[in-house]
């Protein structure tokens, strides 16, 4: 299996300098792009080289601007729309035309964004637990429940909170956060993820996308509500056992074995 790369990609977006910190590699199948979380890196994928599931699959995983390696000129701009304007500079780059698309959380919610724009180009959409409805804002939603005067004294308490928090994986999550997220980005992160899943219509978006879905969660989240209404339409639920939010740190295996189902389905 071909292991992965990684280089740096200068881009503008929206007028705002980047240097993505990406991770890649080539194939002769059809490409997957992977976007992460927040308080994520583009390293919760990289063990995809090690499923031969995905052997000759093009690879592209990246830091999001104001995340990991990744450097961003104005932090002030960045927001989901952002993001997606960043995912779809990134497929320009790499010249790829049509892909499988992986993303969890933010990345999901980015990832829905793009596909609603580009329907044509995405084969299949693994969602992992990708916002889809208000309900989806336990972390984002913090930036209004407990405001702080600075972005700093909020992250700091972000990250004590998240530590404490009942879930599966939780603790690794936070204390790997200032390593893995700019301060000064995570307000304007958070407030249009919040915004995006109280008034954008994310769930009727994401229902009528045309190609195949999977929506994956933890076994702790399975009473999120909506779950009946995906299933009905058709969406495949994936539970991932031992699990909360963050399955690439509590079950990855049963992670990458719902992936790779979701990704051969849809070349079948």
């Amino acid at each position: 299996m071909a292991e992965l790369e990684k280089e740096n990609v200068k881009i503008e977006v929206q007028g705002v300098a980047l240097d993505l910190a990406v991770m890649q590699r080539a194939g002769n199948h059809v490409p997957i792009l992977f976007l992460h979380g927040f308080g994520s890196t583009k390293e919760d994928y990289a063990d995809i080289s090690r499923y031969p599931a995905f052997d000759g699959h093009p690879v592209i995983a990246y830091d999001a601007p104001g995340c990991g390696a990744t450097s961003c000129a104005d932090m002030s701009k960045i927001s989901v729309p952002f993001l997606v304007e960043t995912a779809k500079a990134v497929l320009a780059h790499y010249q790829i035309d049509r892909f499988h698309l992986v993303g969890h959380s933010m990345g999901g919610l980015t990832a829905l964004m793009l596909a609603d724009e580009m329907p044509e180009r995405v084969l299949s959409f693994v969602d992992i637990e990708g916002n889809v409805a208000p309900e989806d804002c336990f972390l984002s939603r913090q930036v209004i429940d407990y405001p702080a005067e600075t972005s700093r004294s909020f992250f700091d308490s972000f990250m004590e909170r998240t530590w404490h928090s009942p879930f599966f994986s939780c603790p690794l999550y936070a204390v790997s956060l200032q390593h893995k997220v700019r301060a000064e980005a995570v307000p304007y992160i958070f407030r249009s993820m919040v915004e995006l899943s109280d008034s954008a219509g994310l769930m009727d978006r994401f229902l009528g996308l045309p190609f195949p879905r999977m929506f994956m969660y933890g076994e702790q989240n399975a009473s999120l509500s909506y779950l009946p209404t995906l299933r009905e339409h058709g969406i495949q639920l994936a539970e991932v056992s031992h699990s909360g939010h963050f399955p690439m740190y509590s079950n990855p295996v049963e992670m990458w074995r719902w992936i790779a189902h979701a990704v051969g389905l849809a070349q079948r």
